[in-house]
């Protein structure tokens, strides 16, 4: 690693760009309250204000540059008018987070190409004010991160760096030229959603929207290996910045995923020298971000999936492997088309969805899986009832839990999603809010702890029903005391029963 780019990484480490944080945030509701805009223009308002009030941030020697100042969201609407827009109503709200953008489609148009054609679904919908509101909205928000961008050039300017300069006066506004500048365009169109008050925001199948622009300047001779690592050292740097600004679970659970490897839309392999190029770099930088997501199959080259443990081996609790020969025909099987299934990337943890196409609500509530087989071994155990049985019982466990949680969870309205909406397929071209609606709209819950469930269930089958060395009786005694006193017990069924991956 170049002394520049370990330095760079230090810094960001130790979060000296905190220095550089706004404690003022523009005053939205004013002129949104002046003008009487409605919720969609008043989103687009905000995230237009929000970006034009980013300070640029040009540090010596960085490559991929956009940090954010502002660190939080100004109200659109005071407390009682909030009030009276959702009072009454049976709903669940929450800023739209947790799916994945376009991105390749997003940066083959740029931001003036998506404006064009907002302009043109504007002109044949006048007629229709829903479509109009929608479209000024985005309009705004495009206007927003041109200017952002614009502001960014500037400031390379007035620093010195007119090579950089130069690619942020050409993107995001227009499609890449060259790998670096697609970078560029990525951090920044990406970064606008953090600005916008959008979580969990994915980065895709980052190997293959950006592998056109690497293998173009690999062909050409406008650059090598080495430097496109480089380069995309500098990338991954720049996703590290404001984690302590973004909303998680907990810090670092931002949802700034990659995912890599799988097959192409139409079946074939679709690990390139990219996808190798990522799992260095990301073992080299040592970051939190961006997480890793590597698709694999019963066909993926070993000499891959050694690179992959190395990164394990580092700590950094990834990748996670998603197994395409399973995860295709279940998207197939529950309705998705086959080549939107191949295309499928991971969320900010590990629901998949498509890229473009899902308003995927995927985390609407936790099923316990470890508290319904625990119910499941008690009541069968004490009724004298077979394993089928208790296997039988957790299927209704779970099914009755779905059952009596998703009709409370069924009336969600989500907020308008004007510049999200920019970077989806099909918004614009039809003049509908992403709210509105995609291609996929599937909802529900996750389920915690499967693997311990399994286990528990397995050490049962095994030791209760198969080789008959616990009595039924001594094991609910053993539950019923929390172990305590059974520890020989607890070890036996802890250490010696299957487990998953075995």
């Amino acid at each position: 690693m170049i002394q520049q780019l370990a330095d760079m990484r230090e810094r960001v480490r130790s979060r000296e760009h905190k220095r550089f944080r706004q404690d003022d945030l523009p005053d939205v509701l004013t002129e949104c309250e002046s003008e009487g805009l409605t919720w969609p223009r008043r989103v687009g308002r905000m995230i237009r204000r929000m970006c034009e009030a980013e300070i640029p941030i040009i540090e010596p020697g960085d490559k991929i540059v956009f940090t954010q100042t502002l660190t939080d969201v100004p109200p659109i609407y005071n407390d009682e008018d909030w009030k009276q827009l959702t009072g009454g109503l049976n709903y669940r709200w929450s800023i739209i987070n947790n799916i994945c953008a376009d991105w390749g489609m997003a940066l083959s148009q740029g931001i003036e190409g998506r404006r064009q054609v907002a302009l043109a679904t504007r002109e044949l919908m006048a007629d229709d004010p829903d479509a109009v509101e929608f479209l000024d909205a985005a309009l705004d928000t495009m206007y927003g991160v041109l200017r952002l961008a614009k502001n960014y050039a500037k400031a390379a300017l007035d620093a010195g760096r007119e090579d950089l300069a130069d690619i942020l006066e050409h993107v995001p506004a227009h499609a890449p030229r060259t790998f670096h500048e697609a970078l560029q365009s990525l951090r920044i169109m990406h970064g606008v959603l953090w600005i916008a008050g959008h979580y969990h925001n994915g980065l895709g199948r980052f190997d293959q929207y950006m592998w056109p622009y690497l293998k173009a300047d690999l062909d050409a001779g406008r650059t090598t290996m080495p430097e496109a690592e480089e380069l995309l050292a500098y990338f991954f740097i720049a996703l590290n910045r404001d984690t302590d600004i973004y909303p998680g679970v907990q810090q670092g659970d931002n949802g700034q995923t990659i995912t890599l490897g799988g097959v192409t839309r139409s079946g074939e392999c679709a690990i390139n020298d990219l996808t190798r190029m990522a799992l260095r770099v990301s073992r080299d930088m040592g970051m939190i971000d961006p997480k890793i997501n590597l698709r694999i199959s019963k066909d993926t080259d070993l000499d891959l999936l050694c690179e992959a443990t190395e990164l394990t081996r580092l700590g950094l609790g990834f990748p996670q492997y998603e197994n395409d020969d399973v995860v295709i025909p279940g998207l197939v099987a529950h309705g998705y088309d086959l080549e939107d299934a191949r295309d499928y990337t991971v969320a900010a943890c590990w629901e998949f969805v498509i890229p473009g196409k899902a308003l995927e609500v995927v985390n609407m509530d936790a099923l316990d899986f470890p508290q319904i087989a625990d119910q499941a071994i008690r009541s069968g155990l004490a009724d004298g009832v077979g394993f089928d049985e208790i296997m039988a019982r957790n299927a209704k466990g779970i099914q009755e839990y779905i059952d009596k949680r998703l009709p409370r969870d069924a009336a969600y309205m989500l907020p308008p999603a004007p510049y999200y909406s920019v970077v989806m397929d099909g918004c614009l071209e039809t003049g509908r809010d992403l709210s509105q609606g995609m291609k996929y709209n599937n909802y529900g819950m996750h389920g915690a702890c499967s693997a311990n469930a399994a286990d528990a269930l397995a050490a049962v089958k095994q030791f209760v029903y198969e080789d008959k060395s616990v009595d039924p009786k001594d094991l609910l005694a053993a539950l019923d005391a929390d172990f305590v006193g059974y520890e020989d017990l607890q070890r036996k069924l802890a250490q010696d029963g299957p487990k998953v991956g075995n």
